[in-house]
């Protein structure tokens, strides 16, 4: 999986900070981003992350291109339907040779599984082949292709979206690959807005874990990996 971060604001705190101040200014957006004080900007978003008044959160986006994911993710990703996508189209895009595909790592680990996995693959691909050979157009072949055809995605978040991305998908009860997805998103988007993120993540990272009996019971190396994270980042 290939995860990139396309574009975002200049300065994404000091845009939320000056929505945010706005409300209670006598002067324009426009001097308020300009002349607000860093330690301001950062009084004001404390103030934002901790009252839960995330409208002015919506002001910032962050755009990604995703690579070599599964159909089997994106279809779990469109759910978030407050985002952006554009994916590359089964449609119009052709494939000629071998069909790529994301194997989980559950399969490629049983010797008689993963055979079971590249042969079925493998007859797919041929079929696919064959069908469009014989004039079929791509977009009735791909009604052969699996879940587990790779993809690319453009994915475009607001911050506040974001969070509540973070918050379902960072969990270790999201299914494996949404959830590597989710981190490096989180990896990406914390560096350059590390007050806005500072507590983004799983539910558990800031309270008790919201599963109940379903809880993964990790709670501890949640933390300590967000931690680490977090501390690596260039901020």
């Amino acid at each position: 999986m290939n995860v990139e971060l396309l574009q975002y604001p200049e300065d994404p705190e000091r845009a939320v900070a000056t929505a945010a101040r706005l409300c209670y200014a006598p002067v324009g957006a426009k001097e308020l981003m300009e002349t607000m004080p860093p330690e301001r900007v950062e009084s004001v978003l404390s103030t934002i992350m901790k009252s839960g008044h995330f409208s002015t959160l919506e002001h910032v986006s962050y755009t990604f291109a995703v690579d070599e994911v599964s159909r089997a993710l994106t279809h779990q990703l469109v759910r978030h339907r407050i985002a952006s996508f554009n994916q590359q189209s089964q449609r119009y895009v052709k494939f000629k040779g071998e069909i790529p595909m994301v194997k989980p790592a559950t399969v490629a680990a049983d010797p008689e599984c993963n055979r079971l996995f590249d042969e079925a693959a493998a007859a797919v691909a041929e079929a696919y082949r064959a069908l469009v050979a014989a004039g079929i157009p791509a977009e009735d072949a791909r009604y052969l292709l699996p879940n587990a055809c790779e993809t690319k995605i453009v994915i475009t978040m607001n911050v506040r979206e974001l969070l509540h991305f973070f918050e379902l998908r960072c969990c270790n009860r999201a299914q494996w690959e949404i959830r590597e997805l989710a981190e490096k998103m989180f990896a990406l988007v914390y560096p350059v807005a590390p007050h806005i993120f500072a507590k983004a993540g799983p539910a558990c990272l800031c309270g008790a874990c919201p599963e109940g009996k379903m809880c993964c019971g990790k709670t501890a190396e949640v933390r300590a990996k967000y931690a680490a994270i977090k501390e690596g980042a260039v901020v």
